[in-house]
């Protein structure tokens, strides 16, 4: 409403100015003599006066409409309504604005001798200018429209789906549920097939792994120094067995009778060839028929590693202590009696480690029953 009222002033403080300007001209004309054609210089230069003052006008009507179009672009996303409102208005008063230029203009012309037909063309020129004013509203409108219709259909379709879906009920059910089989049987598939991949990938050529476990072991040689020496020292019938452990990096190993268990250890720490002055592991092992202590030994002087085993009773599991030799023994023969019931004679103090003294049973024995079987 003030930019309309600035626009009124304008076009009025114009008009006023246009025929002061005329009639002081006049009289300074008739003055000097010159008022030969004092009617048609006066049209003329209202004329030209009137033209700025429309000038002036019709820049005013366009900022205004500019303006006009800004907002209603910021305010895209309101309801049709308004926008088509604030149309109906600014074409309202666009029309308004051009009724009162040409009141305006009529009535200068009839002061100054001026004709109807000029203010008749002025109101077309802005009956027009107000159109094309109005135009980049209506595609506005008429954009927002079509998103508003797009975005209906597509909820109506998403609905429309929805509620079929939900009529087809059991059988959407039954569908899915034959899908996720379908899933499953295609993973399942996948899986065994990868790990069909990954075992023939470990187990390679059957010739070449046939070959490799017929080769010789490159721990041969040390394997035959051992029993060779001990048999030489010892005599030949404290050896059970000897071979060489292909599941534990060829370790050489030795299985020695009972009797005789202390005594070859003895030997392999201080004989001067061999030097194993290193026990790195010592376990027992529950068989059922009998019970086996595993010892693993190694010489830092040769740099060679040899096992040494032992078969024992399972009803009286006793063996000769280790710690003499090593006092790495220790521990490792604490835990075997712990959970095996293994007693090491020889111990300097052999006792449970995991479990109190007064507990029942050793929970390692094949044999062994739990106080509270649930738990």
């Amino acid at each position: 409403m003030d930019e309309e009222k600035d626009v009124q002033r304008r076009k009025k403080e114009a008009a006023g100015w246009a025929k002061q300007l005329a009639r002081e001209r006049l009289a300074a004309k008739q003055a000097a003599g010159q008022t030969e054609q004092p009617l048609e210089e006066t049209k003329t230069q209202s004329k030209d006066d009137l033209a700025l003052a429309k000038k002036k006008a019709a820049e005013a009507a366009k900022a205004k409409a500019a303006e006009l179009r800004k907002q209603k672009e910021g305010a895209a996303g309101d309801k049709a309504g308004k926008t088509e409102d604030g149309l109906a208005l600014a074409k309202k008063k666009a029309a308004e604005e051009a009724k009162a230029a040409a009141l305006e203009k009529r009535k200068a012309p009839q002061a100054e001798g001026g004709n109807k037909e000029t203010s008749e063309e002025d109101i077309a020129l802005a009956k027009k200018k107000a159109a094309a004013a109005g135009e980049g509203a209506e595609d506005d409108i008429a954009k927002q429209k079509a998103l508003a219709a797009a975005k209906a259909k597509a909820a109506a379709a998403a609905k429309a789906k929805a509620l079929a879906k939900q009529q087809a009920g059991g059988t959407a059910g039954e569908s899915e549920g034959d899908l996720a089989k379908e899933k499953a049987k295609a993973a399942a598939a996948a899986k065994a097939k990868a790990a069909a991949l990954a075992k023939a990938k470990s187990v390679g050529n059957p010739r070449e792994e046939a070959e490799k476990e017929d080769a010789p072991s490159p721990n041969q040689p040390l394997l035959d120094k051992y029993v060779r020496m001990i048999r030489e020292r010892l005599g030949g019938d404290v050896l059970e067995e000897a071979y060489i452990n292909r599941l534990a990096k060829d370790v050489p190993t030795l299985v020695v009778k009972k009797d005789a268990y202390y005594k070859v250890a003895e030997f392999l720490k201080y004989n001067e060839q061999l030097r194993f002055d290193y026990l790195s592991e010592l376990h027992g092992t529950d068989f059922q028929t009998h019970m086996e202590v595993y010892v693993h030994l190694y010489s830092y002087q040769n740099r060679q590693p040899v096992a040494l085993k032992v078969k024992i009773d399972r009803d009286k599991p006793e063996i000769a202590s280790l710690v003499p030799l090593w006092q790495g023994a220790n521990w490792p023969e604490c835990e075997a009696y712990d959970l095996l019931g293994i007693r090491f004679q020889g111990h300097p103090n052999l006792i449970r480690i995991f479990l109190g003294e007064n507990w029942v049973g050793h929970p390692l024995r094949k044999d062994y029953e739990p106080y509270d079987v649930e738990v």
